[in-house]
């Protein structure tokens, strides 16, 4: 009989449902809603052993309950046994999206300096060392923030959507923006790696997040791509709890 471990990420623009199957990553389901009855046939479709959850989010209490009696249910919270430490001030603080990108960072390159990176809402920056202590990084502001935010606070310019087929030297107002942004994020992205390179020598990149695949030609540094490593995390995690 297939052991089945369900792992959801409710992240702020997305949430969504992995499947392990027997150990082995099989699919992810994308939530369009997070009601338990909406819920309840993919926990029928999908009869889980273990269901972890990850949420940054306000979600339904009674979700929590519904998982609970399908399955045996981890909510991952700085209170989780986790494969690394957490010497910061206050590790109650630490996003659950970040504790499980750390768990995948340290279950692939064991022994190693990691720093993760997740594209999404925010950009978060996770440096996890060879001791296994998780030290913090950095947060800023995602690709859709930047777009809305040049809307947002300024007078005449537009609301752009990405588009990946865009010039360095934009040509008109949207392809200038589309330049900004997108290449003004991995130009961020190899500042962070170069500057933790002068500090600590060797270490993985890891980055993920959903357009993750599109910003590694713009990269100058050498990194791991995974869209679905916070799962991989998540699913780490849920065999030590």
């Amino acid at each position: 009989m297939a052991r089945i471990t369900l792992c959801f990420d409710f992240g702020n623009t997305r949430q969504k449902m992995a499947i392990f199957t027997n150990g082995e990553f099989s699919g992810v389901r994308l939530l369009e809603s997070l009601e338990p009855a909406a819920i309840a046939p993919l926990l029928e479709e999908f009869p889980a052993e273990k269901i972890i959850l990850s949420s940054v989010m306000n979600h339904p209490p009674s979700l929590e309950v519904l998982f609970a009696e399908k399955a045996h249910f981890h909510k991952l919270s700085h209170l989780t046994r986790l494969p690394f430490t957490t010497p910061v001030g206050k590790p109650e603080t630490i996003g659950a999206d970040r504790l499980a990108l750390v768990a995948a960072s340290v279950n692939l390159f064991p022994g190693k300096n990691n720093l993760a990176i997740a594209l999404g809402t925010a950009i978060t920056y996770n440096f996890v060392n060879r001791n296994y202590e998780f030290l913090g990084g950095g947060i800023s502001p995602g690709m859709e923030m930047r777009f809305r935010s040049l809307k947002d606070y300024t007078a005449l310019l537009p609301l752009v959507k990405e588009d990946w087929n865009f010039p360095l030297v934009g040509y008109d107002t949207v392809t200038n923006i589309t330049s900004g942004v997108i290449l003004g994020m991995a130009k961020e992205i190899d500042g962070f790696i170069d500057a933790y390179k002068e500090r600590y020598g060797n270490f993985n990149v890891l980055l993920t997040g959903g357009n993750s695949a599109y910003f590694v030609p713009h990269l100058k540094n050498k990194i791991f791509a995974d869209q679905n490593l916070i799962f991989k995390g998540l699913y780490a995690i849920s065999e030590c709890n």
